[in-house]
């Protein structure tokens, strides 16, 4: 199971950013938990200046905009 931390304040990108993560593990059968983070110190914690932030298993992937759908895939392992 891959933990995905979506990082932001709940703006629309943020809320398109977990939807896309979450329609594009359960189209590939991927297990996924995603946690979204809106506490401006934990976003800050992260490094993450410019939201949405991804972070997957722990490791910043991603930072300001909505991710292309090729880059998710990549994150859940299957390119």
């Amino acid at each position: 199971m891959k933990d995905i931390k979506v990082l932001g304040s709940g703006c629309r990108s943020c809320q398109l950013t977990a939807e896309l993560v979450q329609r594009e593990a359960a189209a590939l059968g991927v297990e996924v938990h995603v946690e979204k983070v809106t506490d401006v110190a934990d976003i800050m914690g992260w490094g993450v200046m410019s939201t949405p932030g991804v972070v997957v298993d722990g490791k910043v992937v991603h930072s300001g905009g909505v991710p292309q759908v090729k880059v998710v895939r990549e994150w859940l392992g299957t390119p």
